[in-house]
């Protein structure tokens, strides 16, 4: 495929893609996808604007009679060949990925590519199992059912960290129960939202059931939420983001499922193995350059193992090698953009002055400077309350502090507005169990942290926002359910019409 695919040519007819058919956007602003490895821009398009949001969203609502009318098997097949549509198509996806994201090509091989086809592969499945849990006589002269319909056209909007994998947690739960979608990608990573699309139509699934817009959150992203015909909002983002989302959704009082940010603990007890803590925690901060809402961010150690533990994650960490994407030995790749590596940069600059840098807390030079690469970074020394703790950073950075108690390790973990994810590493059954049920998170880990399943749910608590992508709980989001009552005794006057008429 040599170093660069030609995306300008691949994508030659335009970033969107409404009823089946590529087409410039309409906004009459320009933009680009820069790879964020070398500063090189890959791919020039025109945003797309209020008009083709508003095509995008007839488009879908043309097309959801029909794809909600499908049977269950229908809707499976048709995401059967998609997931093979996919797999066929998995190295240009995995290229496509590192070259808009940064993130190395081993990642996008072994983790987003695969990830994204074993979903479409478990919807596939899943659209057949949609049913209704109750029917019986609940009252003695009715029958009753439970029905799980869809809602209607989905409006999403998809962050830039995992582009193929958040368009395939969209999309996927969102058709399976038979709605339709419009996906709004993040305007610096469409191309392979765009690419699952345009596999989607090879698989068979009808024009116009899903559609991407490639735009701005300010005109594109508030228009798709705040559309008539929009029956929910599906955002994964930041929490920020997710207000604002909400504040728009709530003026034509839609269905709304919102997975935020996250600043997730990583608790180490004092009988934990040390080497596998360690290693826990270098993979789990750095994972996708720490661009991950689940990513290790707060390590609490507990006193007895907390001077190891930051002495071999900071030799760890010193090993990672950064380099080129498309190098299988590169361990990290670039963040997604300067405005990033420079945000991050802030957060670890200001934490000098009340916290220690171990390890990292700069940007490379030499060739690596032409990207937007920093180095992994460990920081100790800082308090709870401060910024670098509390805030999330998104980037490959690490802060560790110590606890006492199991009482108060817990207490550290559980001390966030966020409650997306966290772990708690210990080889007693009692303590990780304990932590399992007292942390507040949407996911804890035991031993590990990071790795995700189709056929498990992924959501969190408090600022991390509500509702889940993933596994059969997501079709709680996708689909609305309908009590259907039949009367069984064939009498025109019920015994219940004498609390209107008497004894008439």
């Amino acid at each position: 495929m040599g170093s660069r695919f030609p995306v300008q040519d691949r994508f030659a007819d335009g970033a969107q893609y409404i009823a089946g058919r590529p087409r410039h956007g309409g906004s009459g602003r320009g933009h680009a996808v820069v790879d964020p490895a070398t500063g090189e821009r890959v791919y020039e398009y025109e945003l797309a604007g209020v008009t083709d949001v508003d095509a995008a969203v007839a488009a879908a609502a043309d097309a959801f009679p029909e794809w909600s009318g499908a049977t269950p098997g229908e809707r499976s097949d048709a995401l059967h060949r998609l997931a093979g549509v996919l797999a066929g198509q998995a190295g240009e996806l995995a290229y496509a990925e590192s070259l808009q994201c940064g993130k190395p090509v081993r990642l996008s091989e072994e983790f987003d590519v695969p990830g994204s086809i074993d979903n479409a592969a478990f919807f596939a499945g899943a659209a057949r199992h949609l049913e209704g849990r109750s029917a019986g006589e609940y009252s003695a002269d009715h029958t009753s059912y439970v029905r799980r319909e869809p809602i209607g056209v989905i409006g999403s909007i998809a962050p830039w960290n995992y582009p193929l994998q958040m368009a395939a947690w969209k999309v996927l739960p969102a058709i399976a129960a038979g709605n339709t979608i419009v996906l709004k990608p993040a305007e610096l990573t469409p191309l392979t939202s765009l690419m699952f699309a345009r596999a989607a139509t090879e698989a068979g699934i009808p024009d116009g059931v899903v559609n991407i817009v490639s735009g701005a959150g300010k005109d594109a992203g508030e228009r798709l939420v705040g559309h008539p015909d929009v029956a929910m909002t599906s955002l994964t983002g930041s929490t920020p983001v997710g207000r604002r989302v909400a504040e728009i959704a709530t003026r034509t009082v839609k269905r709304l499922h919102l997975e935020l940010g996250g600043k997730a603990p990583f608790v180490v007890f004092d009988d934990a193995d040390l080497e596998a803590a360690v290693h826990g925690a270098v993979a789990g901060s750095l994972i996708n350059t720490g661009q991950d809402c689940t990513a290790a961010t707060r390590a609490y150690v507990q006193r007895p193992l907390y001077a190891a533990f930051v002495a071999g994650v900071a030799d760890l960490m010193t090993s990672v090698r950064l380099g080129d994407p498309f190098d299988p030995d590169t361990d990290l790749g670039p963040l997604v953009s300067t405005a990033q590596r420079d945000r991050v940069a802030g957060f670890v600059d200001r934490a000098r002055g009340y916290a220690t840098v171990v390890t990292g807390g700069e940007a490379p030079g030499e060739e690596l400077a032409k990207g937007a690469y920093y180095r992994p970074t460990l920081i100790t020394g800082a308090s709870q309350d401060s910024e670098i703790v509390r805030d999330e950073i998104f980037g490959p950075v690490l802060v560790v502090l110590p606890f006492d108690s199991d009482d108060e390790g817990i207490a550290l973990a559980n001390d966030s507005p966020y409650g997306l994810a966290a772990s708690a590493w210990s080889r007693d059954v009692y303590r990780t169990g304990r932590a399992t049920r007292e942390i507040m998170a949407g996911c804890v880990w035991v031993n590990d942290h990071i790795p995700i399943l189709s056929e498990m749910p992924h959501g969190g608590y408090g600022a991390s926002g509500y509702g889940k992508d993933m596994s059969a709980y997501s079709f709680e989001e996708y689909t609305q359910v309908k009590h259907v009552m039949y009367d069984n005794t064939a009498v025109a006057r019920k015994s219940w019409h004498r609390t209107v008429f008497g004894a008439r």
